[in-house]
């Protein structure tokens, strides 16, 4: 069985924890983990999952501790997220409608389309991971998309964190619209535990004050009809399986998040947490 993930991550910043939890379950059980990001920039955490003492406003305490603040640091200054794959490269440039040639532009993109769907073959899964940076360049990135539908349609497991599983509910076919999640359960990011104000991302100065969209009403629309979010609010741990999907609420649901994809590779789970 292939022995690679691939592992998305924004370039306007990941949640540390949501990068390191899954890496560590991964690393552990054998898996080679290959990073791309959309440009091929490398990418950074965001500042508040390196500091221990940041106070996570909905959820009143800090949600880093010192020793993942610190290993989040060393990540990030080790070579290892070096040269990532540059998604804008690998993947082609759906044409517009609007193009005087059209036919020819789209058959050009479905050829590179049906490439993709051969070179993911050394993959065993795909994981996109959280933070905000994903609102910007992941969520609505049409190349991510077709990334997921090629895992999707090979039937290899899909897994994503917080922010990062709206490329879930986003990532449809272009002729059906239909979201990949439709009829699925999953988690992500609940109501609760958005910011009222404060939404950030790397390299910006920008304060987006609550996050422009709320993921759970998202998700809550895409599973339906036959499917359901779980906020799971008030439970520590929120991870849904529902293959070849796994889907993670938040930080904390990191570490549970990789090993159940590791669970998922290794011993065939299917279902878990609904």
């Amino acid at each position: 069985m292939a022995k690679k993930v691939l592992v998305i991550l924004s370039e306007w910043g990941y949640w540390g924890e949501e990068l390191v939890g899954p890496l560590e379950k991964l690393d552990a059980a054998g898996y080679e983990l290959i990073f791309a990001t959309p440009t091929g920039k490398r990418p950074t955490p965001l500042p508040p999952s390196m500091d221990a003492d940041f106070i996570d406003p909905p959820l009143g305490k800090s949600v880093t501790s010192k020793e993942m603040a610190n290993k989040v640091r060393e990540l990030d200054q080790s070579k290892r997220l070096d040269n990532p794959l540059n998604i804008s490269a690998w993947l082609p440039d759906r044409p517009y409608y609007s193009s005087a040639n059209l036919l020819r532009e789209m058959e050009a993109y479905n050829n590179g389309v049906d490439q993709v769907q051969k070179e993911i073959a050394p993959y065993a899964a795909i994981l996109i991971v959280g933070g905000s940076g994903p609102i910007v360049d992941l969520a609505n990135n049409h190349r991510v998309h077709d990334l997921l539908l090629s895992f999707y349609r090979a039937g290899k497991p899909v897994a994503a964190e917080c922010y990062g599983v709206a490329c879930l509910a986003f990532a449809r076919d272009w002729s059906e619209r239909k979201s990949i999640i439709q009829g699925k359960h999953v988690t992500g990011h609940c109501k609760e535990y958005d910011y009222k104000d404060g939404t950030g991302f790397v390299g910006s100065d920008i304060n987006m004050g609550p996050p422009p969209y709320p993921l759970e009403y998202i998700l809550r629309d895409a599973t339906a009809p036959g499917g359901e979010y779980h906020s799971n609010f008030g439970r520590e741990i929120s991870v849904i399986v529902d293959y070849p999907f796994v889907t993670g609420r938040s930080t904390h649901d990191s570490y549970t998040t990789g090993e159940k994809l590791v669970e998922v590779l290794e011993n065939g789970l299917t279902r878990y947490g609904w």
